[in-house]
């Protein structure tokens, strides 16, 4: 069976813990020694890298040199043993890992897709997300476009409802405050705020969510719908909100939760 669980790193990171059996890999992992620790001595048999950013990659030098293990990720990162394209696939634990570029936090971002299989007819699909997709929110627009960051997170939006989504941060709390703001009417968020203040007031962390989750109470994944659209136009002031395309009105909410 397939275990995945968060690392703590940093102030609000997480490192994924992937194990199956007596194997390890981890993803993102910014810090070595939390690692480490997680590890109990057992060997890291591989590192998957999401993005370029120092907190998701810091600690990929002393883990390749305690362990030897390949390191899977952008062609950018000094670092990566073997790079990894979007449309591309590899095996990691025996399992399917499929690759998408999803630029828009950097340009070098990819989402990691592990389809684990759970029965002769099924399949739990893990999508590792970094900095891109978080739980009731997205990255902030270091190096793309608003268009590039929609689209790319359209795709991870098409993905199977089940689907289960690792981010990197834990910042659910304050991204539900916003899509509350956004989005006043909708009850899904109000319900979601209350569970995952549950979770954090017990030390508990509020991922993975799905993708079934982000479609009902992230901001930044329903720019078509009429009352985001109205918020949007009245923070930007414009006065026409049926003026606005989906790409128009992700600009505005990025910009506005910039500074919220």
């Amino acid at each position: 069976m397939l275990s995945i669980s968060p690392i703590p790193a940093f102030s609000d990171n997480y490192i994924w813990h992937l194990q199956q059996g007596d194997k390890h890999w981890v993803v993102d992992p910014g810090e070595a020694d939390p690692v480490v620790k997680a590890l109990r001595g057992a060997s890291l048999n591989g590192i998957l890298i999401t993005h370029h950013h120092l907190d998701h990659t810091g600690g990929i030098a002393s883990l390749f040199k305690q362990y030897q293990c390949p390191v899977l990720g952008p062609a950018s990162i000094e670092g990566v043993t073997t790079p990894l394209t979007g449309g591309g696939g590899v095996t990691v634990l025996g399992m399917p890992l499929g690759v998408c570029n999803i630029p828009g936090h950097t340009l070098d971002h990819l989402a990691l897709i592990l389809r684990e299989p759970v029965s002769e007819r099924s399949v739990q699909t893990h999508l590792f997300c970094g900095d891109t997709l978080f739980a009731a929110g997205c990255g902030r627009l270091f190096e793309g476009t608003p268009e590039q960051m929609f689209h790319s997170l359209a795709k991870l939006g098409t993905l199977d409802a089940t689907t289960r989504v690792y981010c990197a941060h834990e910042y659910t709390l304050g991204n539900l405050h916003f899509a509350k703001v956004v989005e006043p009417g909708n009850t899904a968020i109000e319900q979601r705020l209350s569970s995952c203040q549950a979770l954090r007031d017990a030390n508990k962390p509020t991922l993975p969510s799905t993708i079934a989750q982000e479609l009902a109470t992230n901001p930044f994944l329903r720019c078509k719908v009429p009352e985001v659209i109205k918020s949007a136009a009245h923070h930007a002031g414009q006065p026409h909100p049926s003026t606005l395309d989906q790409v128009t009105v992700f600009a505005i909410l990025r910009e506005w939760k910039d500074q919220f």
